[in-house]
């Protein structure tokens, strides 16, 4: 699991729960009423379902899984040192050199753009190409985190029918004081789950979808970079310099040492 997700989370749960008990609620009264949770998760689902289509939902899911089981990070400084690589060997003994060299290249953005580069493609055609390979994958991404997004809108107006249900039913405990204490408190457990999911689960998912996706998209046009400068025949300083200015200047550090 994400090291992030992980301590987020539980800081999320001891601010509420642990500060919830200070104040003197218990947080197992809060799970004692499942129709509350009931009301909230599956009428915010079936709200989010009915606002995209159905494959959208089951990519969040995917999407959402990712960002606990995320892959190994981006390696933006062995790129640029790739990169680099290529670039030597293309100014030194021209860019069909690079052939047989990106047939080993794993990452398929930057191999589509190095073939282009072999092949002779102009370089507008191939700057056109990249930049709509980002923008697809920029809408792909947006999915995910809108998909989460909707979920938190429509978790806290549920919550608040659950807790109007909650009302309704207590009205009928009117001549008895008790029950109607333990009414009116138990109505409000529905809007405790509407904002909890909301602002402790999916609005966080959405804004870690979209910080993953953002720097996805700068090491993508970090590598188009890389394909230009090497199609237009640039000096690998050049190139290397232009490249190590995607990195934070802590990256740039720990490259600079090594």
């Amino acid at each position: 699991m994400e090291l992030g997700n992980l301590v987020g989370f539980i800081l999320v749960l001891i601010g509420i729960f642990v500060g919830g008990l200070m104040k003197g609620v218990n947080p197992a009264y809060l799970v004692s009423i499942p129709a509350a949770l009931l009301i909230v998760i599956l009428a915010s689902l079936g709200a989010t379902m009915m606002s995209f289509r159905l494959k959208d939902t089951t990519g969040a899911f995917k999407v959402i899984l990712k960002t606990f089981l995320p892959g190994p990070p981006l390696d933006k400084m062995g790129a640029i040192r790739k990169i680099v690589e290529f670039a030597g060997t293309a100014r030194r003994d021209g860019i069909l050199a690079l052939e047989a060299e990106n047939g080993k290249v794993e990452d398929p953005f930057l191999k589509k753009g190095l073939q282009m580069a072999i092949d002779g493609i102009d370089p507008e055609a191939i700057e056109e190409v990249l930049k709509t390979d980002i923008k697809a994958m920029k809408a792909r991404h947006k999915i995910g985190s809108d998909w989460c997004q909707a979920f938190g809108v429509f978790a806290p107006t549920f919550g608040i029918i659950g807790a109007v249900f909650g009302l309704i039913a207590t009205m009928s405990h009117l001549d008895d004081p008790v029950l109607l204490a333990h009414g009116i408190s138990a109505a409000f457990v529905a809007t405790f789950w509407g904002v909890f999911v909301a602002n402790g689960i999916m609005l966080p998912f959405s804004n870690k979808l979209k910080r993953l996706s953002a720097e996805e998209v700068e090491y993508r046009a970090m590598l188009m970079e890389g394909v230009m400068s090497i199609q237009a025949g640039k000096n690998p300083r050049v190139v290397e310099e232009t490249l190590v200015t995607f990195l934070a200047p802590s990256e740039r550090e720990s490259a600079a040492k090594e």
